[in-house]
């Protein structure tokens, strides 16, 4: 399990205003992108949308579809092309591994936010940002690398309550719009596709107690891989592997892993999206690990409650379909990238990449919100739009 979670007591790290240091490093950035995460080429589009919102000085918010780790980087393009350093918010495990890449993404415009519970100053925070125009908010409002690139996950609502709380203000004051662009990444693989995954595939294979299997075809071998997993977790937690298609495996292992925990530490209505229901749970244990008043017996419980969490939402991002008809490299890539996370806690990073940042058209941002619709309007328009932005 990745150290996405901490008992340690969160310390919020607010945003850097000085321009210095990204005026240093723009520069730098295609080069740390090819070195670092095999990326060769971006291309930007719809940048003009953008220019036209800074030049009428709206309060900005990018929201932004998030398939891999180096994400705010890539987006960083686009600040180097309107010559306007982005803040972001970014989760606070993050920050709290230090080194100089937890360094550097604060001196870059990066704040905490602790996703374990309602982080009321990192609200704030992007609240102030967009209110005082001084540099456009990054969101990635999917909550989490999806390693999905042509396809989105529901958004979380929080983005939709910080653009409307800012406009709220920027219009008492008279202060103009607030307007969200939905940002639009995707990747291309530009290598040869086999020699980049047969690796991964036979060190996955080794660990299966398997010969490696390089003769079957990509696709047969990587659903081969992944049920095998599958099999594996569900003999550990259900004592047998289930019958049914894979999409009623995952979701039945899901809710064998998360519904106990619910009846146990959450009230109310059960949310739908698995990340909603991860982050509901992790904001009711993770308090009681940092409160430090656990015995030893407790705190491992809790810690295995949050393994069940983690599994769950690692479960959650493999769309059962993904790999039918004929899937891109992209696709094959990914689910591999994630084969391996989910085995090793890392995976390796596979270039050469091209990376494609298309910016859409402002969306303007209503004060307030139809509370006849059972759904959010303005959530629903960004993801619209970022879905024909990826198709």
């Amino acid at each position: 399990m990745q150290e996405v979670v901490s008992e340690q007591p969160y310390r919020f790290v607010p945003p850097y205003h000085s321009r210095f240091w990204w005026r240093l490093v723009e520069r730098g950035l295609p080069w740390y992108l090819r070195r670092y995460w095999g990326i060769e080429r971006t291309e930007l589009r719809g940048v003009e949308h953008l220019r036209r919102s800074l030049a009428g000085n709206h309060g900005i918010l990018l929201a932004a579809n998030h398939p891999r780790p180096c994400d705010p980087l890539v987006v960083g393009e686009l600040s180097r092309q309107v010559w306007k350093p982005f803040f972001s918010m970014a989760s606070w495990h993050l920050f709290m591994n230090g080194g100089w890449q937890a360094w550097l993404m604060h001196k870059l415009g990066g704040f905490s936010v602790f996703r374990e519970g309602v982080d009321r100053t990192a609200i704030n925070t992007a609240i102030d940002i967009l209110v005082s125009a001084e540099r456009p908010l990054l969101i990635f409002p999917e909550g989490a690398v999806s390693r999905t690139n042509d396809r989105l996950n529901p958004l979380l609502e929080g983005t939709a309550l910080i653009a409307r709380s800012a406009a709220k203000r920027r219009q008492k004051a008279g202060l103009g719009d607030v307007v969200v662009h939905p940002v639009a990444v995707r990747y291309h693989f530009l290598g040869d596709l086999r020699a980049a995954v047969e690796p991964v595939l036979a060190e996955i294979e080794t660990r299966l107690t398997w010969h490696a299997a390089p003769q079957m075809p990509l696709t047969e071998r990587i659903a081969k891989v992944g049920q095998a997993l599958l099999t594996l977790k569900e003999l550990e937690h259900l004592g047998r592997p289930q019958a049914g298609a894979l999409h009623e495996r995952l979701n039945g292992l899901i809710d064998h892993l998360l519904v106990p925990l619910e009846r146990q530490w959450l009230t109310g209505d059960g949310a739908t999206s698995t990340l909603v229901r991860v982050k509901r749970l992790r904001a009711a244990i993770v308090p009681t690990l940092i409160a430090g008043e656990l015995t030893e017996i407790d705190k491992r419980h809790r810690w295995q409650q949050l393994g069940h969490c983690y599994l769950a939402q690692q479960l959650s991002w493999y769309p059962p379909d993904y790999l039918r008809d004929d899937p891109t490299p992209e696709r094959i890539l990914e689910t591999v990238e994630r084969l391996e996370e989910d085995v090793t806690d890392r995976a390796r990073i596979h270039g050469p990449l091209s990376a494609v940042i298309e910016v859409g058209e402002a969306i303007p941002v209503a004060i307030r919100r139809d509370r006849q619709s059972s759904n959010d309007e303005l959530l629903e328009t960004i993801a619209a739009r970022l879905n024909g932005l990826l198709k």
